[in-house]
């Protein structure tokens, strides 16, 4: 059975990102498989990884939590709203403060090539966008999923790593919504 995780990465529980949080966990419970979700926002944790890669500080239980449940997941499903181009601060926080050398990814000495520490897994992100995805795609380059995907996820050995792109948000209406909807709950039936 595969074991699937669901980042929601919105800061607000009134946000659409949540409704395809649930769209996408019952499909996949609907298929048998078993879900476990973490919800950032819900998260006690400082998101500023103050030091860098030269000191380390103690991760929070919270964060050691969310690490534990994503070393249990085959798939990392990552839901989000693109603001400004990219990630929500608080999200950026997580991946800074989470994925570090010696846990997610680790350098080789005297090399400038590393070991993917997360390999086996698979990924997808579902993000919302205020435009078209294929605007986003084609006049911004997709800064979000560039960061997220290549610069994180496939860096630490997630891979493949699918895209689903949902909006226009602010314009659309509740039909178009449930459309939406319906299409992520059949991703998470399907298990992708």
């Amino acid at each position: 059975m595969k074991k699937i995780v669901i980042i929601n990465g919105h800061p607000n529980r009134d946000s659409f990102n949540f409704g395809l949080t649930k769209a996408y966990k019952e499909g996949a419970l609907q298929s048998g498989t078993e879900v476990r979700e973490i919800t950032i926002a819900d998260l006690q944790f400082d998101p500023n990884l103050q030091f860098g890669y030269q000191k380390r500080m103690e991760l929070e239980p919270d964060l050691l939590k969310a690490w534990e449940i994503i070393q249990w997941a085959d798939h990392l499903v990552w839901i989000h709203p693109v603001w400004w181009g990219g990630l929500p601060a608080r999200t950026k926080g997580f991946i800074d403060r989470l994925f570090l050398p010696g846990i997610a990814f680790k350098y080789r000495e005297n090399s400038v090539w590393w070991d993917k520490l997360l390999k086996g897994k698979t990924g997808h992100i579902i993000t919302t966008l205020d435009q078209p995805g294929w605007y986003y795609r084609l006049l911004y380059g997709r800064p979000s999923v560039n960061q997220l995907k290549k610069s994180t996820l496939v860096f630490c050995g997630v891979e493949p790593v699918k895209v689903t792109y949902v909006g226009i948000i602010k314009t659309s209406d509740e039909k178009q919504r449930m459309q939406w909807l319906t299409k992520i709950k059949g991703l998470g039936q399907k298990q992708k």
